[in-house]
């Protein structure tokens, strides 16, 4: 298979172990398909200046929430950073290089941004995947509080979180305790690309819908319906003979799935039995 560079050095840094990914690099590695001239290097370097001048501007009493409330104060009144509700679906809200040049993203982009930053001055906080909504919180035990970063950095609670998961898919929501388990490298970078998954297709950009599904299943290689949506790609591109090999291994996997018999009626057009 030939990679592009980008994709060449995305792939090699998610192949050590997750705690290792330096999701940062990750990232802007994703965002150099999209911007082939991106010199990751430049933005790497904008967030280790963040990190010096946030360091001058920290409290003598590391007290947690003292911490959240500096890195608030910086990222959002300071440098100005902000949750892009107007135009949500923007795919530059999914690039680091866009946000950190922007000042505006999405929930994950702008955890990705707040998380590189409180690393670098020795403040572990970690990922939330929490569905409909990314969170982060200070990786500190028996610590229940919940940053949004979306939200100017506001700090909120497990409660709150339930009535923000009602809010999100308008009915009640019950939280279940996996809402809210910090997530790893690899999961953090599936989200980021499942979300241009689905601004790309909704803008009918299938060559990059496919891309972001490359992607996911570089980082998690042989899930089914990753695969399926891969197949179905390759098929409205015209490219049939992946498609079929793709359709195929979906089927073998999960024979009984809801959509087979659309799966299988699509191999017997493409002259391949399910």
């Amino acid at each position: 298979m030939s990679f592009s560079s980008a994709r060449q050095y995305f792939y090699q840094e998610i192949q050590q172990p997750d705690e290792h990914i330096d999701l940062a690099k990750a990232a802007l590695y994703i965002a150099q398909e999209e911007y082939p001239n991106l010199d990751p290097e430049e933005y790497i370097n904008a967030l280790d200046t963040m990190a010096v001048e946030l360091q001058e501007r920290l409290p003598s009493s590391r007290y947690p929430l003292r911490i959240i409330q500096t890195i608030n104060q910086y990222l959002y009144n300071d440098l100005g950073f902000a949750g892009n509700e107007k135009y949500y679906s923007d795919p530059r809200n999914s690039f680091l290089n866009d946000v950190i040049d922007r000042r505006l993203g999405i929930p994950i982009t702008l955890a990705l941004v707040y998380l590189e930053v409180a690393r670098r001055i020795d403040f572990s906080m970690v990922g939330v995947g929490m569905p409909g909504h990314f969170l982060i919180r200070p990786d500190i035990p028996d610590i229940e509080i919940f940053v949004d970063a979306f939200n100017g950095g506001e700090i909120i609670f497990a409660q709150d979180c339930q009535e923000k998961l009602s809010e999100i898919y308008q009915q009640p929501v019950t939280l279940q305790p996996e809402f809210l388990a910090a997530v790893s490298h690899r999961h953090f970078l599936a989200r980021m690309l499942t979300n241009l998954k689905y601004i790309y297709l909704r803008q009918q950009e299938l060559e990059k819908t496919l891309a972001a599904v490359e992607r996911i299943l570089l980082l998690f290689p042989g899930v089914s319906l990753e695969m399926r949506d891969r197949g179905l790609l390759y098929y409205q591109l015209g490219h049939y003979s992946q498609a079929v090999d793709d359709l195929q291994s979906y089927l073998a996997k999960i024979p009984d799935a809801e959509d087979a018999s659309v799966i299988r009626q699509l191999l017997a057009k493409l002259g391949k039995d399910g």
